[in-house]
């Protein structure tokens, strides 16, 4: 049994113009840079506290959990109101099988001291073992 082998020929395609036109796609790149660049700087709400004074200026903080209360006791973690209620049981939840427990307070000047201690000593009950009150240096007169 002889076999015949037969060779094929590939049937040359020929080339057409196959580039894509990118001009389209730049012309949206473009407006959409501008829409974010427009919109970037109106989507940062933050929280609003007028945090005291202090002369004396420490190291920033690198790890820890900032909590913020505002002047109508409104308690935020990160950006999520927490009722004092819960704040003990959240704080549980959030440093669980952590080793170093920190927390930062920002809170407003004008809160009475009375409700700041009040919160300072939920943060204690919750474990954590070192807690940091937040200043801002005092505001230079321009002359």
């Amino acid at each position: 049994m002889a076999f015949k082998f037969r060779s094929i020929k590939k049937k040359e395609v020929g080339t057409s113009l196959s580039e894509i036109n990118v001009t389209p796609l730049v012309d949206v790149m473009l407006v959409l840079l501008i829409i974010f660049m427009v919109t970037a700087p109106m989507m940062h709400s933050g929280i609003g506290i007028n945090l005291p004074q202090a002369e004396t200026q420490s190291a920033p903080a690198e790890e820890g959990l900032a909590i913020s209360i505002t002047a109508d006791r409104y308690i935020h973690i990160k950006d999520q109101v927490i009722n004092q209620f819960l704040l003990e049981q959240k704080l549980k939840e959030y440093f669980y099988g952590q080793t170093k427990k920190t927390v930062y307070i920002r809170a407003d000047e004008s809160l009475p001291y009375g409700y700041v201690i009040h919160i300072l000593d939920i943060i204690k009950k919750a474990g954590v073992e070192s807690v940091g009150l937040v200043a801002e240096p005092p505001k230079k007169d321009k002359k």
